[in-house]
Order: structure tokens, then sequence, then C-alpha cells
């Protein structure tokens, strides 16, 4: 069972719920502010404040120790075992200052809220990451499942008053029709595997490290996994989830698509939920997972080659990264699970500036499609050049985070079965393929509308933005020992449950070289 090191004894005071408080508190104050400037200052500095906040919990943080920090204990609901339990490990803790980050360069660099209601739009950015940290952060499962569906509303406002295209309404009907569909069979097996507690146990509890104490049943795993999976792989997406993406990133705006794209909440409720609570049914059925995510890779590599709308792509971009993930989580060793790990962050950073830069192309040109572009590099060099940096890094290129995840994700692909490895290498080929088709025909082809001589370059604000994400995606790249140390104590403990379960087919010749080397 998980240890746990308690907030008040390692820092002295709620940090995590003080995180989730403080953009609530924010959201509030935008209802008092009248003038809109005001309003987008004052966003800018709670966002700041809570990205301060999310770096000192970081730098806190104590590596190379499994168990729960920063843990907090608080009643509920005690009779239905529902409590307010929240802490961070290797797994979630960088996911926090990262969403902080998100917010912070929405707020002080985003155009979409200028157009009408700030406020609200200022308000609901807050919001969307108080519900998200509190996603990542929750230890109880309906808590857990509480900030998953609070999150919802605050992203549907934001896809059907501040989208950017003309079917936005359709999008952001689609994106909560899908969400909710995900949510029951998500529900219903948190459920269940407090009802299997209570079975084994006399005790109703939706504690995740109670949880973690008590081996799921053998009859319930089946049915429990397949409940969870298919909610997770809604909000991933995965195949055949994943038509509300390209619609949301199309046609809603860009600061709901930051947060809906560089954060993969489904894969990391994988991570999180699955893996460590039904090893068993996880290993016996880890084959199908892997198939499901290299056909999601390969799917939506290919249709992101025949993409003309910038946006589209990015989206059908990530569904491949999504699927390329799940095969790293689901080829069940180190590698995989820490390379699976990696890209996530990977894609929190590049997806965050390619989408910011796609939005920044729009307002300039009013169009994401390449017909609107074309030599473009000769009168943006700036935009150009951070362009093609975030998305060298977004198709793996050494040096770069991406290349980190991608490659720990083949090697643990690899070692499960070398099949897996050669498909996952053709995926990582195609994401190749389509980035520089359409970065040669924006940046380096004849130039198509002559709007393109007219529009500026990336302005000193805009500049810095995405050179701070680049920096962040070499650093990542030539220094992973630092991330590495992080998230190897708790994806070992993660390990730890699946190598317990008899006779793991995928893993018989990590499991033979770790004898080898303890004897």
């Amino acid at each position: 069972m998980q240890t746990e090191t308690f907030a008040a004894d390692q820092i002295g005071f709620p940090i995590l719920t003080a995180l989730i408080v403080l953009p609530v508190a924010g959201a509030l104050v935008m209802a008092l502010v009248k003038n809109d400037a005001n309003a987008r200052r004052l966003a800018a500095m709670f966002a700041a404040a809570e990205l301060l906040l999310s770096l000192l919990m970081a730098f806190g943080f104590v590596p190379g120790v499994a168990g729960m920090q920063y843990v907090e204990r608080a009643a509920w609901m005690p009779s239905l075992g529902v409590g307010y339990t929240v802490g961070v490990d290797g797994i979630s803790m960088l996911f926090v200052p990262l969403t902080a980050l998100l917010a912070f360069l929405v707020l002080v660099n985003s155009a979409d809220g200028a157009r009408f209601r700030p406020q609200l739009f200022c308000a609901s950015i807050l919001l969307l990451t108080a519900a998200t940290i509190g996603i990542f952060v929750a230890l109880d499962l309906i808590l857990f499942y509480v900030f998953y569906e609070l999150a919802l509303i605050p992203a549907f406002l934001l896809i059907t008053m501040w989208g950017s295209g003309p079917h936005r309404e359709h999008a952001g009907g689609k994106y909560i029709l899908y969400m909710l569909c995900g949510s029951v069979p998500l529900l219903l097996g948190f459920i269940l595997l407090a009802a299997d507690h209570r079975s084994a146990t006399g005790v109703l509890s939706f504690d995740y490290l109670q949880l973690l104490g008590t081996p799921v049943s053998t009859q319930a795993q089946a049915l429990i996994f397949l409940l969870l999976v298919t909610g997770f792989a809604v909000k991933g997406p995965l195949l055949p989830f994943h038509s509300w993406m390209p619609s949301v990133v199309s046609e809603g705006p860009v600061s709901a698509a930051i947060f809906l794209v560089g954060l993969k909440l489904g894969a990391y409720g994988i991570l999180r939920f699955v893996l460590p609570l039904l090893p068993d049914v996880s290993v016996e059925y880890y084959w199908v997972m892997c198939i499901l995510g290299l056909a999601a890779m390969l799917f939506a590599a290919l249709v992101a080659i025949t993409q003309h709308n910038l946006r589209r792509l990015l989206a059908f971009a990530s569904i491949s990264h999504v699927g390329l993930v799940f095969v790293g989580l689901f080829s069940l060793n180190a590698q995989g699970l820490q390379g699976g790990l990696l890209m996530l962050l990977a894609m929190g950073v590049t997806a965050t500036g390619l989408l910011f830069l796609a939005g920044a192309l729009q307002t300039r040109l009013g169009s994401s499609d390449v017909s609107a572009f074309g030599g473009l590099a000769r009168d943006l060099p700036r935009l150009a050049t951070m362009f093609f940096l975030l998305g060298l890094a977004s198709i793996g290129m050494p040096g770069t985070i991406g290349f980190t995840g991608e490659f720990l994700v083949l090697m643990g692909a690899f070692n499960a079965h070398w099949a897996l490895a050669a498909v996952g290498v053709l995926g990582v080929i195609l994401s190749a393929g389509y980035f520089l088709k359409y970065y040669e025909r924006a940046f380096f082809g004849p130039a198509r509308s002559s709007t393109a001589t007219k529009v500026s370059d990336l302005s000193f604000r805009e500049t810095m933005v995405a050179a701070s994400l680049v920096g962040l995606i070499l650093w990542g790249g030539l220094y992973p020992a630092k991330l590495l140390e992080i998230t190897a104590p708790s994806i070992n403990l993660v390990l730890s449950r699946i190598e317990a379960v008899p006779r793991l087919p995928a893993q018989a010749s990590i499991i033979d070289h770790k004898a080898k080397a303890s004897n």
C-alpha cells in the first residue's frame, strides 16, 4: 500500500486545496469587475499567482519517493465512503504546474476573449483550470468524477461562445454529448470498484489508496476494465470515439483547444486508475489495447496527411499521438510506462505552442487553411522558426522532449513484441510526413495570397510565449534525467503491481533480467 506524506507535515498548509480554490476565487472576482481591460489584467494576475504556487509545490516535491505527497484528507460523505482526499505523486505532480502554465499563457496572450464578455471568458478559463487541477490531484474516485464533470461546463461555454467557426454550437453540443456518454461507464466502474472493496472488507470506500490495498475480484475485473477503458477512451480520444476532437479544435477557440488537446485526461486516467487497480485484466487484454492504440495512431496520421486546415491537422495529430501513448502504457513495462507519461507531458507543451501559433496565423490571415498561406517564412520569420521548432518536437526530433517520450515508448513496445515497435515506427514516420508536408506548403510554397505580405510577425509578447515553450521542450529533451527521476518511483510502483500478475507473457524477458541483476 502506498505511503502518504501529509501537506501539514511537508509544507505547513493545504497547498493542493489552495491550487483549486485560488482560480475559483479569481473567477468570482470577475463577476465584480466592470472594466474589460481590468478583468483581463486581474485574471492574468490570478493565473500568475496560480503558476507560482504550483511551482512552489513542484520545488517542494521530494523525488525518489513512490508514495503520495501533500496529502489532505477531510470527511465529505462518510456514510457513502466518499471523502475529500487529494495528493500528488510522480505520475500526477508535473501536470499541475503544466495546467497552471497553460492557463497563464491563455490569459496573457489569447485574443479569444477580447471580442465580447471578457469577464465571463476569463472566469471560464480560471474555472477550467481549477477543475483540471482537481482531476490531477484527486485521490477519491467520486471526487475525481466530480472534477471530471465540472470541467465540462467552462469547456462547453468556451467552445460555444468564443469559437471561431460557424458551427461552434454544433461542436459544443457534440463535445458535451460525447463526454456525458463517456462519464456513465466511468461512474459505473467506480461504483463497482467500491462495491467490490466492500464485499472484500466490509467497508464501502472510494478512496484510491484503500482500493490499492484490496485486489479486485477476478469476476469483477473484466467488466470494470471495460467500463473504465470506455470512459477514458472517449476522453482520450481513442477510436472510435474521436470525432468530437476535430470539430472542437477547428470550430472552438484556441483557448479551449489548448486544454483539450494539451492535457490528455483520458490517457492519464488509464495510467492512474486502470493499470494499478486492474493489473490482471490489463495483462490479459494488453494486446487488444495495443492494437486499438496502433489503429488510432495509423488512422489519424493518414487522415492528418490529407488535411488542408491546420487546426484539423493538429487535432488528428493529437489523436495519433494518443494512440502511441496507449501502446506505451499497455506495453506494461517500465520503458513503455515512462515513455507514455513523458509523451503526455510533451504533448502538453508542443500542442499548446502549435495551437497558439495556429491561432496567430488565423488572426492575421483570417483562415487556418493552407490555401491562405504560402511563402510565409519570408514575411513571418519568427513565427516560421518557432512553428518549425515546436513541430520538430511533436514528431520526436532528437534533442526535444518529444524524442525522449517516443523513444521510450518504442523501446517498451519492442520489449512487449517487436511487431508493436515496427508499426509504432511507421506511425512516427507518418507524423514527420504530415508535418513537413504542411510546413513546406505553408511557409516555403509559392505565395497564394497577397495578404501574406501585409501581416505582421510575432509580437514581442507572442515571441516570448513561444520561446518559453521551446525552452521547455529543449530542456526536457537535453536533460530528461530530472523528469525520469521524478516519475520513476511511482511508475515502478505501478509496474510492481503488474509484474505480480502470474505468468505475465509480455514481460518475461524483463522479469528474468531483473532476477539476474538481483542475483
